[in-house]
């Protein structure tokens, strides 16, 4: 380390802490947990994770992906006790998915299933923060606020999400982003800073309006021990007959390792590495900082591209920036507790949605029509599958649709038959298995009498012996209709 990586570092690492800040509390707010929750995690990713992890520029924290994998997990469990064990297990199982070296079977999973995946969280958060956004005052859920009509709703915080909205798109546009000055101050902490001007002033000057907001609620820690009386421990007694708890587990293991190395891959075409970090490794560190985030009271910990991006950007050269970001977070938390609890929950909801947006935005949806039905099915199928029947189950669906697609325009594609005159071409383009009769049937029962077939299978080494004997068929009956064979890959 040197003076001109400090030089680049240190502003990088406030510019990432900034983003994370805001980030931090609305995921902890979006999971029904308290706001200090938020930034313990993004402490132990920031600091545990980082000094583990290959990459010097990954920024790991609570990811909004998660969110609605933790509140699934909190009704069918009951309780956050019992998560933090799931937690725990899904840490030691990414730790032994690292050992086992099985960070490079992340390119299985189809571009489709994962964008699809990063769809449906995007509508989950939507859905799941609107009523936040509205200050809406009865049970949590979209269908709820709904059903209510517009009696529960809050003007107020309905203004203050929409500013939040507001500066969020603003901070996009050209003008702003021209400002160099600008591209240093993230629009997510304008929109929170915007929302906590707005509790200031409006406390004074509308009191009844603005002083029934939900706002964050963090402790002040006087003590040690006070500070100890906000972790939330493990239920371990309540945890090991509970099936859930080991689905929930295996659950979040498979997500949070999925989006952890696909945000590793994009942050290759930010910034390159040599050498490049290793997945394996990135796995173990991501298991160890979630087998202590569980242990502590925090949430799943991923590796994040929008925090880790906006690290590249800002200039960082080594760890130092990532590392600082989590200890200028755990100061906050410690020290400046009055300050955050001024922020409304409808910024933080805010945010959130934005982000939701950004995942599901209709241009993603357009794309993957544009990219024709094999692309596109699977795309619908596993956003649909996600939200209806969960994350682990959405994924699998969609999974299987894609392999449907796949394997159905792979086989279209195998075989084809043209015409030249009375000349017939058979064209086998890849190996043939029996899945391929149906289609095979198709064409040959397409060749009319009298004429010339010849078969092209050069490019087929194996011909599996069910496809075999339909050929076989057919030469055995292409003397009595007049048809001569060309190299016909079975002697009749």
């Amino acid at each position: 380390m040197n003076l001109s990586t400090l030089r680049n570092d240190i502003p990088a690492g406030v510019v990432v802490f900034l983003v994370a800040l805001p980030l931090s509390l609305g995921i902890a707010q979006a999971s029904g947990l308290p706001p200090f929750v938020g930034l313990l995690t993004g402490v132990i990713g920031g600091i545990v994770v980082t000094m583990l992890s290959p990459s010097r520029y990954a920024v790991s924290g609570p990811a909004a992906g998660l969110v609605t994998i933790v509140v699934g997990a909190m009704e069918t469990l009951g309780s956050f006790s019992l998560l933090l064990v799931a937690l725990i297990m899904a840490g030691a199982l990414q730790l032994i998915f690292g050992l086992l070296r099985a960070g490079r079977w992340i390119s299985l999973v189809p571009g489709t299933v994962i964008q699809g995946m990063l769809a449906a969280i995007g509508i989950l958060l939507i859905m799941q923060q609107l009523p936040v956004a509205l200050g809406y005052q009865g049970e949590e859920s979209l269908s709820a606020m709904l059903a209510a009509g517009t009696d529960l709703l809050s003007p107020a915080s309905a203004l203050v999400a929409l500013g939040a909205l507001f500066i969020m798109w603003l901070w996009t546009t050209a003008p702003i982003k021209r400002i160099k000055l600008m591209s240093y101050v993230p629009g997510p902490l304008v929109a929170v800073l915007w929302g906590s001007l707005a509790v200031i002033f409006g406390d004074r000057l509308l009191p009844e309006s603005m002083g029934s907001m939900p706002r964050i609620a963090l402790p002040r820690f006087d003590s040690v021990d006070e500070l100890g009386a906000q972790l939330s421990r493990p239920d371990w007694q309540g945890a090991w007959r509970n099936p859930s708890v080991y689905l929930i587990a295996v659950t979040l293991a498979l997500v949070a390792s999925l989006e952890t190395l696909l945000s590793q891959e994009a942050l290759k075409k930010l910034k390159s590495q040599t050498p490049a970090p290793s997945p394996n490794k990135e796995m173990r560190a991501q298991g160890v900082g979630n087998m202590l985030s569980g242990f502590l009271g925090g949430l799943p910990i991923t590796a994040v591209i929008v925090r880790s991006s906006v690290n590249v950007n800002a200039g960082a050269r080594s760890k130092v920036s990532i590392l600082l970001h989590g200890v200028l977070l755990l100061l906050c938390g410690l020290f400046f507790s009055d300050l955050l609890n001024t922020i409304p929950l409808a910024s933080l909801a805010a945010v959130l949605l934005y982000t939701g947006y950004k995942l599901a935005s209709p241009a993603l949806f357009v794309t993957q029509w544009r990219m024709g039905l094999p692309q596109f099915v699977p795309f619908i199928v596993t956003v649909g599958g996600i939200i209806v029947f969960g994350m682990l189950a959405g994924i699998a669906v969609g999974l299987m649709a894609q392999l449907l697609c796949s394997t159905y325009k792979s086989h279209h594609n195998a075989l084809q038959l043209t015409r030249y005159d009375d000349h017939y071409v058979v064209r086998f383009h890849q190996n043939l298995t029996f899945l391929h009769n149906p289609r095979l049937q198709l064409l040959l029962a397409q060749i009319p009498d009298n004429c010339v077939v010849i078969a092209e299978h050069d490019n087929a080494e194996y011909i599996d012996p069910d496809v075999r004997a339909m050929l076989a068929d057919f030469g055995a009956s292409a003397a009595t209709r007049g048809i001569t064979l060309s190299r016909w890959p079975v002697q009749i």
